[in-house]
């Protein structure tokens, strides 16, 4: 996490909790004057349009006082959705048994790429089963990663 999205949780979690949601993650991507502040929630039962306007609002508010980011924004309320990103390792042992895919920061055996179980975490590597071969990925070496939908 870069020094502006940590900047940025520590300002927002606090929102999401005290008004009852789980903070996911968020994403601050720096387009020069357009930048987008993607922010994730989650309920207990699921989240609906109204839910991310009622932490929107909110959001807005605080981020209006405290002003973490210079120029115009964007600012994106959602689900994480059936392809929710991963963003740390509780949210990975979380999904543990669920197919994932990762993108690495680095090449690994020539590849970045990888998708297949996610078996579980060992410390702060996560565990993941690709056609029979099993990959330890340190969590800090992971760029991208979300779960795959299944549909049966």
């Amino acid at each position: 996490m870069s020094g502006k999205q940590r900047l940025l949780d520590d300002i927002i979690r606090p929102v999401i909790e005290g008004l009852g949601y789980e903070c996911w993650g968020l994403e601050f991507v720096s387009q020069g004057k357009h930048s987008i502040l993607r922010v994730f929630i989650d309920g207990e039962n699921g989240v609906m349009l109204e839910d991310c306007e009622v932490v929107s609002r909110q959001i807005s508010g605080v981020l209006d006082v405290e002003d973490p980011i210079s120029g115009e924004y964007a600012l994106e309320v959602s689900s994480p959705g059936m392809d929710r990103p991963l963003y740390n390792l509780s949210q990975f042992e979380r999904y543990a048994g669920h197919k994932v895919s990762v993108k690495l920061r680095m090449p690994f055996d020539g590849r970045r790429n990888f998708e297949g179980l996610l078996k579980g975490i060992e410390g702060s590597d996560i565990v993941l089963v690709v056609e029979d071969n099993e990959y330890l990925f340190p969590a800090d070496s992971i760029d991208k990663a979300n779960v795959v939908p299944q549909f049966d």
